[in-house]
Parts: C-alpha cells; sequence; structure tokens
C-alpha cells in the first residue's frame, strides 16, 4: 500500500523535525575510531551502560596496546581488563574469537576494507561474524570513521517508535532497524541518519521513560496514541489508527 507506507514516512519526518527542534542538528559524532576499535566498543557496550563499556574499552587498550595482543592474550586476562562491563566472562572469548575470525578471513587485524564497500555489503559481512547483528553492523558503520549510512536502533529508538504507533513491538528491535531506516528520506545524508538515530535515542532517555514518560512535557504528544491513552485526552490521532 504505498500510500500507507507515504503516509506513514511523512509521520517519521515530521518526528524528525520536531525533535531535531529540541536536541539540535548536525549532532556531533561521540567516537573518532576506526572501524575495528568501534566493533570492539559495540561488542562490550552490549547491555552495558556507556561509562562501563567505555572503562572497559580504556582498559584493553591501556593494558594490551594493540588488539592482536588482545587477540592473542591469555583469556582470563582480557576478562579482568573488561571487568566493568556486563558478562566479561562472556564477552571476553567472544571478542578474542572475532578478532580470530577477522585475521582469518582478512589475512590482517583490519576492518578498514569496508570502506570500498557499499553499506548493505559491508553490513552483512560484519553479520557473519559472531556476536553481530544489525545494531551493531550499523554502530560500526555509523559511528567509526567510515561515517556510513545506517541507522542503528537502540533499545530507546525502539521504545519510541513503537510508542508513537511507526512500528509493532512485535517485530523486535533486530528487525526494526531496517524498517525503520527505510521510512527516512531516500536523501538524508549518513549525517542526517545519524542525527535520527541520536534524537530518538535522546528523547527516549529525556522524557519516553520505560516508566512513568514525562507524556505532558512531550513535544509530539499529539501524534502519540500512547501518550494520549496514558493521559485520557483526545482521539488517537489518524497517524496511529492507520
Amino acid at each position: 500500500m504505498p500510500a500507507a507506507t507515504d503516509n506513514l514516512a511523512a509521520f517519521v519526518l515530521e518526528i524528525h523535525h520536531r525533535l531535531s527542534d529540541v536536541y539540535g542538528r548536525q549532532i556531533k559524532y561521540f567516537h573518532d575510531l576506526d572501524p575495528l576499535s568501534e566493533l570492539v566498543s559495540a561488542l562490550l557496550s552490549h547491555r552495558t551502560k556507556n561509562a562501563a563499556s567505555g572503562k572497559a574499552f580504556h582498559n584493553l587498550r591501556e593494558l594490551f596496546g594493540t588488539w592482536e595482543a588482545v587477540r592473542d592474550a591469555p583469556t582470563h586476562l582480557v576478562e579482568e581488563a573488561i571487568y566493568p562491563c556486563t558478562w566479561p566472562e562472556q564477552k571476553a572469548p567472544r571478542i578474542q574469537q572475532v578478532l580470530r575470525l577477522v585475521t582469518e578471513l582478512r589475512g590482517e587485524l583490519s576492518l578498514d576494507f569496508l570502506a570500498d564497500m557499499d553499506v548493505t555489503t559491508a553490513r552483512a559481512w560484519l553479520e557473519q561474524l559472531p556476536g553481530v547483528g544489525p545494531k551493531t553492523s550499523a554502530a560500526v558503520l555509523s559511528f567509526s570513521l567510515l561515517r556510513g549510512k545506517a541507522l542503528p536502533v537502540d533499545s530507546h529508538h525502539f521504545r519510541v517508535a513503537v510508542r508513537l504507533g511507526i512500528i509493532s513491538e512485535k517485530i523486535g528491535e533486530a528487525r526494526s532497524h531496517k524498517v525503520l531506516e527505510d521510512l527516512l528520506p531516500a536523501d538524508f545524508s549518513a549525517q542526517d541518519v545519524y542525527d535520527n538515530h541520536q534524537v530518538m535515542m535522546k528523547h527516549g532517555q529525556k522524557v519516553c521513560f520505560y516508566n512513568n514518560p514525562a507524556c505532558r512535557e512531550c513535544v509530539l504528544l499529539d501524534l502519540c496514541p500512547t501518550g494520549q491513552r496514558r493521559l485520557g485526552i483526545g482521539d488517537q490521532p489518524a497517524q496511529a489508527k492507520r
């Protein structure tokens, strides 16, 4: 149903503009890492707060110096280094497994070659690695110095999209990446896509909380069927009834 798709895309763009008015545009990238370092950072960040995963990443860099040294180190030393993050006993062997596999597949420990691939091909290559799904592949391409046009969807982003009626919660975070990215304008730049991730995430962190969202303070309340139901005001917007 192209008309419905077009209507939903327009709805998503309106949300993007409103949130950009609040949280900003041309948002500064928070990392300036090569893609391999970004991959390690992303693997550490699973179900872990940024401060803790950042400390774990710093420890690896400080103690081992190179990713080759991390790859070849006794696993218990890697586990000890990444103690600030959740499940270090699982992440240490997984990170080493990934580093070994990259070396085996490429003959060297580097992901710089991804710069020569289109985004779809690069994401498929990354997702063959253990523990790398759509969120991680998008993060590597978008957040690293590759600055690729890929949309990561974290739990905050996903929650906001579900409450607005853009997607169904049933599709899950993994499948939501492509659906949400496909709804963005085709002429969006990589920076625009990154901005969309950032403003949706920030809105989830600052207003659309998991518990007790601040609906009365939300700039999207007139568009949000969930917020209107919570507050018992008005009818659900036409977009939500599609």
